[in-house]
């Protein structure tokens, strides 16, 4: 498939298929006439490179499952540096919970509290 059909396939654009060629992770074949000619497995690749950004992870952080998958893994989780590396993801999750779930308190107390007070001073009200 041409790079558009995948694009469309992969909801993503060829812009960001480019880019991700350029990082390393996406690897087209040429045809005789120079255009770049994609496969299912670059497809797969693409989709679990879109499923991991959506998830929170920077691009740099796909690699390790798109090397599982080009290994020949199903869905590129398998491999330890792709585990380790969703184990890392939910401890950044968890401590974000927390700091919001802090947040979330903080802002429940100041509920309690008035919204906009005011003092004025002795000479003021004269």
């Amino acid at each position: 498939m041409l790079i558009g059909e995948l694009a469309g396939r992969a909801g993503t654009s060829t812009r960001a298929l480019r880019y991700y060629e350029q990082q390393g992770l996406v690897r087209p074949a040429r045809s005789s006439s120079g255009y770049r000619v994609y496969d299912e497995q670059e497809l797969q690749v693409v989709q679990k490179i879109r499923a991991l950004l959506e998830l929170g992870f920077d691009l740099a952080d796909t690699r390790p499952f798109v090397t599982c998958l080009r290994a020949g893994y199903r869905s590129g989780d398998e491999c330890p540096d792709s585990v380790e590396s969703l184990r890392r993801k939910l401890s950044e999750v968890d401590e974000a919970m927390s700091r919001l779930a802090e947040v979330r308190e903080r802002l429940r107390g100041q509920l309690g509290e008035p919204l906009c007070e005011f003092t004025y001073p002795a000479d003021a009200t004269t």
